[in-house]
Parts: C-alpha cells; structure tokens; sequence
C-alpha cells in the first residue's frame, strides 16, 4: 500500500519531536518533510534531539530541517501536515496551508474552537471530523483538524464512557501537571524545583469550553454537552504525564466496581478498527490504592506504537453519591502529537486523506 506523503510543522520542538518519532517508521504515512523557524532551517534533527524515552532513525536524523514554505509542500506532493507550532504563528500558518491543499492535524490552540473545524478524540468524538466538510478550503482538497489542550484530553476519554452510563451534570478537577506541558524550556527551574504553582494562564478555561465542545452531540453539527466541567490546574515538578482528581455528583447510586467495569469496558471507533496508534484498551483501571503514578503509568498502552495513548485509571471510590477517582495520561503522547497522529489515522480511514 502507498503510504501518504506527510509533513511536520515546527519540528524542533517537543511536540514536533514527538511528530517525528511516531511519524518515522508509521504504516500509513511517509515523512516526507521536517519544517522549522529560519535560524534552523539547513540543520538536522539530531543537534536538537530532546526525547530520552524515543530514538531518532538514521533516515529521519539526515533529513534536512526547511523552510514553512506550505505553497512548495502542496507542489512537491505532501498531502498533510501536522502542526507543532505555537498558537501565535500557527493561527495565519495552518489557514494558509489548508488552502493550499493540504490536511492540517494540528496540536495549537488556534483553530479549536472555530465552529467548522473538529475538536477531536476519536475514541470520543469521531463523527465531528465530518465538520472539514463544511470548510471552504475543502473545495482545494485542504482542511483543518485539531486536538485538544492536553489537560481535557485524558480527563474526556475516562468521561465519555462515564457520560453515556450514569447521570450527571458537572465533573469537578483539579490537575497535576507536568513541566512539559509548557513547552520548552518551560517553567523557569527556580520557579519550580521544589515547589507547587497553582495557576496555569487560560488553562482552566480551555478545559472547561473544550470539554463542551468534544462531549457535543452529532446532529448535523456540534450540539455542545450540558456538562460543566469546573478545573483547577496546577503545575507539579515532574517531566511528563497529567494526573487529575475527578470529582463527579452523581444523580444515582452506582458500585464502585460498576464504574471500574464501565470503564475497564470502554471501546471507541479506533479499537474497532484497529487504528496503528490506537491502544488496544483506551482506559486502564488499576485497582492498587496508589496508583496511577506518572513515573510507573505514564507511558501505558499496547501495542508498542500505542505507548503512552492510554489513560490509566485508579482510586475509585463513591460515598455519598459522589463519584471520586484519578486519571493520568501523557500529556506529549495522547494529549499532544499522538492524538493528532491518531485524527489523521482517523481520517485516512475514512477516506478525507486521498
């Protein structure tokens, strides 16, 4: 099978690495082009090498860094790209090259919450990719997909099965979040070693109008969710994976060995049709009081290219009607490239890629 010709946009970063690492040796999609700022454009990867938990291929490390030139992307046959750029340059970026013909999957906050363009998890969500029908640029070929703030991503997935099952009307959270959720460098080391910031800028307020719009009913367009999702987000002195305490009133009595089955239960569209980066169980519950932890659960999911797509679940428990328990998930995985990779495995699949 002919595998799609795909660029990654902003490769240096941590994200963008991330790209590159699902990217190399991927069934379906060829990399083809490594886009980045100016200054680095003629360098190689290998100078900028970040990951200690994912190798670089020889043929990705000799592939030339080059210029956003999307025009040129379009001419030279890529047929998508996806978009580690910060939201500032990806905003003009990302538009111009859905209309030049390519299939954006972008990880920047920019497109989110336009009403045209899916806001996706495809466990969740994956009738909302319909939406790129509706862009103008679909007319040239191109269109614009995104993922969600790596925050509400983990949080959505334990959700979603929760939703459909029980009665409820607002989840309450508070976040954990790692250091690589801002990026690199990110929070200055004397700001944080040692230390607990509670407050992470326009964080709470992603998750709560985000959570809106994925959990959103299908009906010839998004219908957003009844749900109200109340964050509080925190930033914790570890490298990766987001650990959030969930708090749900419920509207029912229910076990807590009911909500574990529920969940442990949980199959989407990915496990059904066996997507490469799906994970083949999207939620794992643990059942050990101490679990998950982000140093031990971080990178759970199977098969090896599934490392890291699963949310791990633990410390169920309901007193009083009042639903507790703890998700993790990797923020730079499934909450960041891995979730773009797995939209565009999504939209392969039902045929918007060619």
């Amino acid at each position: 099978m002919t595998r799609v010709p795909v660029a990654v946009l902003g490769a240096t970063g941590n994200i963008g690495q991330r790209f590159v690492s699902l990217l190399q040796d991927h069934p379906s999609f060829e990399l083809a082009a490594l886009c980045s700022s100016e200054r680095k454009v003629g360098g190689r990867l290998p100078a900028h090498w970040r990951l200690d938990d994912a190798t670089l291929g020889p043929e990705a490390g000799e592939m030339e860094l080059r210029p956003l030139d999307l025009r040129a992307l379009a001419r030279e046959g890529v047929v998508a790209a996806f978009s580690a750029l910060p939201a500032d340059i990806a905003t003009d970026l990302e538009a111009e090259a859905a209309r030049a013909g390519i299939r954006v999957f972008s990880n920047a906050s920019s497109h989110r919450m336009a009403p045209e363009v899916p806001l996706l998890v495809p466990e969740v969500n994956p009738d909302h990719i319909a939406l790129v029908e509706r862009q103008a640029t679909r007319k040239s070929g191109g269109f614009l997909t995104t993922n969600p703030n790596c925050s509400i991503t983990g949080l959505v997935l334990a959700l979603k099965p929760l939703v459909d099952a029980f009665d409820f009307s607002e989840v309450h959270v508070a976040t954990y979040q790692a250091l690589s959720g801002a990026g690199y460098p990110g929070v200055p080391s004397l700001d944080i070693v040692g230390n607990v910031v509670p407050f992470i800028e326009n964080e709470e307020e992603k998750m709560r109008r985000e959570a809106k719009k994925i959990l959103g009913a299908w009906s010839d367009g998004v219908v957003p969710s009844r749900l109200e999702v109340w964050p509080t987000c925190v930033r914790v002195p570890v490298r990766e994976g987001h650990l959030e305490a969930v708090s749900i009133p419920l509207g029912e009595d229910v076990a807590p060995e009911e909500v574990a089955r529920v969940l442990s239960a949980f199959r989407g569209e990915p496990q059904r049709q066996e997507l490469p980066t799906a994970p083949k169980e999207p939620i794992l519950v643990r059942a050990e009081p101490n679990r998950p932890q982000p140093l031990l659960d971080v990178n759970a999911g199977e098969p090896a290219r599934a490392r890291g797509m699963a949310a791990t679940v633990g410390r169920i428990r309901v007193v009083g009607r009042n639903l507790r328990f703890v998700v993790l998930s990797h923020n730079t995985v499934r909450g960041g490239a891995g979730g773009s990779v797995l939209n565009a495995e999504l939209a392969h699949r039902r045929g918007y890629l060619g």
